[in-house]
């Protein structure tokens, strides 16, 4: 049985293919754009390309992520909590709680050794701690995000004392008038951002094995300075930021 999940993200669009939701065939990732809609139809096409295959050969497609609603061809639309608990049950058997920072939200969500989620508490209301945040600051200093870690100090951080990104981002910009360094700045804000993320946790409590997902969590100094805030080291895993979609393409398996 083949069925693909498919994760639109704010960012970037994710697709799995798996067998009887057990094993990944095909994962596969491109920019979101303008249009959900466009990034959903053209990951499925890509996919189905790549393997060769007709759409009467995959049995499910199951969207998920904010664009989810734009997929009008999926068999069935499921959350992305739910998606991501199955998914980092997938990846990490033992994982207890995910937290995930995309695009424009950050979440923790707690799950049990089924991948079935006990409770989940989300900031989708504003940027400050998500990838969106990073990605506003970043321009600031003059880098693209994905050279946030080699930049930053690996001691001495300036603190961004702001919780709005707008504010935040006045606030990086003064330091740079005060001739601070960008890797100081840098370390600052990955701390920021890992200190969010934290009350976040503290609230719903960060509980067993955590298994960290998103687009963010690729970056080596953030998930470094989170483990020395958790004295405990995060799951991480190459497919991290396909737990969505390989969540979806279990579910699919599960849905005759």
């Amino acid at each position: 049985m083949l069925t693909i999940g498919i994760d639109i993200g704010s960012v970037a669009t994710k697709a799995v293919m798996m067998e009887n939701g057990k094993k990944i065939i095909t994962k596969h990732i491109t920019p979101t754009g303008w249009s959900p809609k466009e990034s959903g139809e053209r990951v499925y096409r890509e996919v189905l390309e790549k393997n060769g295959l007709e759409k009467s050969r995959v049995n499910k497609v199951i969207g998920t992520g904010y664009g989810r609603i734009a997929l009008d061809f999926a068999d069935k639309i499921v959350t992305e909590i739910t998606c991501h608990g199955k998914g980092a049950h997938f990846l990490h058997p033992n994982t207890e709680t995910i937290i995930d920072i995309g695009g424009q939200d950050s979440k923790v969500i707690r799950i049990n050794k089924e991948g079935q989620v006990l409770d989940f508490l989300m900031n989708d209301k504003c940027a400050a701690g998500t990838g969106k945040f990073l990605e506003v600051m970043s321009n600031a200093l003059e880098v693209d995000i994905s050279q946030l870690s080699a930049l930053a100090d690996r001691k001495n951080g300036r603190k961004i004392n702001s919780m709005c990104t707008v504010f935040a981002e006045s606030e990086v910009i003064s330091l740079m008038a005060e001739g601070a360094g960008k890797g100081e700045i840098a370390r600052g804000l990955l701390e920021s951002t890992a200190n969010k993320v934290m009350v976040l946790g503290g609230r719903i409590g960060l509980v067993g094995e955590v298994f960290f997902s998103g687009g963010v969590s690729k970056i080596p100094l953030l998930r470094a300075i989170m483990d020395e805030k958790m004295n405990n080291p995060l799951i991480h895993s190459q497919d991290s930021q396909y737990i969505g979609a390989i969540g979806a393409a279990i579910v699919g398996a599960k849905k005759r």
